[in-house]
């Protein structure tokens, strides 16, 4: 059997953001399609060596030349040695590009697929702030690694239609493989019911700390949350932080940081809030939501990338105002907190096994 060298960002935490849930997805695919004893993962740094202040002053200085935090030009050569064993080589974010570039002209007769959780020029460009000392050097190194990746890559893997046209655009890349989000069923035994929505709508809104979730939800909770009835939860890794910043807006509200198991949250809701008004790849939250069979109330971006039908599986709101009619439209006509088209869309397209064939398939391309 084939093997396969998976090069993932680092190890992840205990509390996953979106971003190490799909590498997580990602890996056992590949353990599923290969065999795990087939599957060797590198990581690019470990987070000691990454968090010290002698690794980001060389991360500073090495950025202008396409390396990205944790790479330098000898974790390089040190990665192209050791990939030369292996029939495929799977880098996990294409803000390791370089890796692809130095593979092809170091020789590598494998296969390199390259996976873009975003297209990261412009998932950078949305979430740094626009102050930021040194923004305009990781937005070029972003979109030189980026480019790398379409250039040097065998098969590109991206989440969905807009982020396979952005590269064609960006980088004149042919795209032929979308997978979209998925994940394991972790709802598949949790016991449905009739029980309706409640007069107070209970909304759970679900976030790291990251700029386009912060912007999200500070709008909500200004132009939204105090004209209608509702119970509001925010859960995410970081989100303490959000709190301490804007203690007169959110101090009723229950802000529950770094929680490793979501699901009490996710059967407490009657709906979601998902105010995401801007981004790059799928929206994680989005496909937990269908999993656990949950209403949702997202914008347009909340929704990219899924099959969502209006009023069925989910409402689509982009404005204040639309989210307080939809809002008092679930509390003057309650409908069933369990969604049973959110959680058949989930089965159907977003769940671990929906996405396998098209790895086998990716796999089997010359």
């Amino acid at each position: 059997m084939a093997k396969l060298l998976f090069i993932q960002y680092r190890r992840a935490a205990k509390v996953m953001n979106g971003g190490d849930q799909c590498t997580k997805r990602n890996y056992d695919m590949l353990c599923h399609a290969l065999g795990s004893e087939n599957v060797d993962v590198l990581y690019v740094h470990n987070k000691e060596n990454h968090s010290s202040f002698g690794a980001y002053i060389l991360g500073a200085i090495l950025m202008p030349f396409g390396y990205f935090f944790g790479l330098s030009p000898l974790r390089v050569k040190q990665i192209v040695t050791h990939a030369k064993g292996y029939e495929y080589v799977f880098i996990d974010r294409s803000v390791f590009g370089i890796l692809a570039k130095e593979l092809k002209n170091n020789g590598y007769r494998g296969k390199i697929i390259t996976h873009f959780h975003n297209v990261e020029k412009l998932y950078f460009n949305d979430k740094m702030p626009q102050r930021l000392p040194f923004r305009s050097v990781l937005l070029r190194c972003a979109d030189i690694n980026d480019a790398y990746a379409c250039r040097y890559s065998d098969d590109v893997i991206v989440l969905n239609n807009r982020d396979a046209e952005q590269l064609k655009a960006l980088y004149q890349v042919d795209v032929k493989s979308i997978i979209p989000i998925s994940m394991p069923d972790k709802a598949a035994d949790i016991k449905t019911s009739d029980e309706l929505t409640s007069q107070k709508l209970k909304c759970l809104f679900v976030g790291s700390y990251f700029t386009p979730n912060n912007e999200g939800i500070i709008w909500f909770m200004r132009n939204v949350a105090p004209h209608v009835n509702v119970e509001i939860k925010i859960v995410g890794k970081g989100m303490s932080k959000l709190k301490s910043e804007n203690q007169e807006l959110l101090q009723t509200i229950d802000v529950i940081s770094d929680a490793p198991d979501l699901t009490p949250y996710f059967l407490w809701a009657d709906v979601l809030v998902l105010p995401i008004f801007s981004g790059s790849g799928m929206k994680v939250k989005t496909c937990e939501s269908l999993m656990f069979g949950r209403n949702i109330i997202g914008t347009e971006e909340a929704f990219e990338g899924y099959e969502i039908h209006d009023k069925e599986s989910g409402w689509r709101c982009n404005t204040a105002d639309e989210y307080i009619t939809c809002i008092n439209d679930f509390i003057s006509n309650p409908l069933p907190k369990f969604n049973k088209a959110a959680r058949q869309l989930y089965l159907s397209h977003y769940s671990f096994d929906s996405a396998l064939n098209e790895v086998r398939n990716i796999l089997k391309r010359g």
